[in-house]
């Protein structure tokens, strides 16, 4: 009965980890806003977890138009073997044409804002490559020593993960109307030795695109 209860027990610590690994945490917040106090965990339109502040004023219906300007990185990342300047130039390019090509079917994309315009302005505020999350077996601590030197001799799949921090303005009068920090996941990798490309990176970008066009206050 013992063993029953302490199985129970895991499996729910478990749940609760995961869970809390997919909501960005305080400690992993950039900088790049001007303001955190405020958020709050929310869900996005896929469902998946964020930290969210949607101002009282925001009302969609008062913009016609809407200006996507290029993510940024925040802070400046330092390329690697693994992640290359290229990969994280083509991210960008990316994720700032995809939210685009989605919200054209919602607004008039512009290149300058107006009185009438939303302005998106976004950093991807880290590329993180982690070993593969330990297994339910791998709680055994004779496992975690052999999960740990499996890693180690880089022979254990990583997990690909990209932060972004977004701001919404109003083009009229420079008002924040939302912020919104989440978490995506990508492909995984097979080894320390691959390098991540953009492809590895887009499930997660495409999401968030989506997103955004589906986006309600």
């Amino acid at each position: 009965m013992t063993l029953k209860i302490l199985g129970l027990a895991l499996s729910a610590t478990l749940l609760l980890t995961a869970c809390a690994s997919n909501t960005p945490q305080p400690s992993q917040y950039s900088g790049f806003l001007s303001d955190y106090s405020q958020l709050q965990p929310a869900q996005s339109a896929s469902g998946a977890p964020v930290m969210r502040w949607v101002s009282a004023d925001f009302k969609p219906e008062n913009y016609r138009t809407v200006l996507v300007e290029r993510p940024v990185f925040y802070p400046a990342p330092t390329p690697t073997a693994q992640v290359s300047q290229q990969t994280l130039d083509s991210i960008a390019l990316y994720l700032q044409q995809a939210i685009r090509l989605e919200l054209a079917g919602r607004f008039k994309v512009v290149e300058y804002a107006d009185r009438d315009t939303l302005v998106l302005r976004s950093a991807i505020t880290a590329v993180n490559l982690s070993p593969e999350g330990l297994k339910v077996y791998e709680v055994v601590p004779i496992a975690l020593v052999a999960a740990a030197a499996s890693t180690a001799a880089g022979t254990r799949d990583l997990n690909s993960s990209i932060y972004v921090e977004l701001e919404a303005i109003d083009g009229r009068n420079s008002q924040p109307m939302t912020r919104v920090i989440r978490k995506g996941h990508g492909l995984q990798l097979e080894n320390d030795s691959t390098q991540l490309s953009l492809k590895d990176i887009k499930p997660a970008l495409d999401e968030w695109a989506k997103d955004a066009r589906n986006f309600k206050p």
